[in-house]
């Protein structure tokens, strides 16, 4: 994985492209300075650099179809059943945040920027909902970048 900055945050974009809607973060973040991670992982943030606060973006689980939104990481670890990033991960989001945070010597701060997905499974196009969202999802990605 090769690693790059963003302007102010550390840009992770997570998702698979032959899964539907799984791919929309990385189609919304195609020419930006993005780690690409199949499925967000504990070295992922750990491997940021320090004082960067971090985005990750991904299709999102528990919100409708289309919908972007863009939740703190403490938000997402006081409300861990609430929405939460859909790429399979080991550790449900909330445990990875709070593992990082526990492992790392510097703090972890960011942001989840989030789009609902309805379709994941095999295959290659979005879903006409996300697809038709996926200008309104990377602004969302570049303004929390």
């Amino acid at each position: 994985m090769t690693s790059r900055k963003v302007r102010k945050g550390w840009l992770l974009a997570c998702g698979n492209l032959d899964r539907r809607d799984d791919g929309a973060a990385l189609r919304a973040t195609a020419g930006l300075p993005a780690v690409a991670c199949g499925h967000l992982d504990i070295d992922d943030l750990l491997g940021a650099p320090a004082g960067q606060r971090i985005v990750i973006c991904d299709a999102a689980a528990g919100v409708p179809a289309g919908q972007v939104m863009t939740l703190s990481f403490d938000e997402l670890l006081a409300n861990p059943r609430g929405p939460s990033p859909h790429s399979s991960h080991a550790l449900p989001i909330d445990q990875v945040i709070g593992v990082a945070r526990a492992l790392s010597t510097a703090p972890i701060e960011g942001v989840f920027v989030g789009i609902g997905g309805v379709d994941f499974g095999f295959g290659e196009g979005l879903s006409a909902a996300v697809e038709a969202a996926l200008p309104s999802f990377r602004a969302a990605i570049e303004a929390a970048a």
